[in-house]
């Protein structure tokens, strides 16, 4: 099935939301919702949001298949609106330049 990650104003991507197999987290944290950004066979790549201790947070989560299990390669956390929104500021100011020479 396939979901919009984001609202009318801004659909740059189409991702999968993946059926049956929840995402490998830590057992210490809560997976309330995710979306797949990329899989195959060795990788995963999810935004999840979480809740841990009381506290919600978006994680960006990169996993490599290694035998039968997933291992977590990158995590990155944004804790709030206000650090997403520097994060955002920050890329947006780098995307004009990947169309250069």
């Amino acid at each position: 099935m396939l979901r919009r990650l984001l609202g009318p104003a801004t659909r740059p991507a189409w991702v999968l939301e993946l059926g049956e197999e929840r995402p490998p987290v830590s057992e210490s944290l809560t997976v309330l919702d995710y979306f797949t950004l990329f899989r195959s066979r060795k990788w995963w790549a999810a935004v999840v949001l979480l809740e841990s201790f009381g506290r919600r947070q978006i994680g960006l989560y990169l996993w490599v298949r290694k035998g039968d299990s997933w291992r977590r390669k990158h995590k990155f956390v944004i804790q709030d609106e206000a650090s997403w929104e520097a994060i955002k500021e920050a890329v947006e100011r780098f995307l004009p330049r990947l169309s250069e020479p």
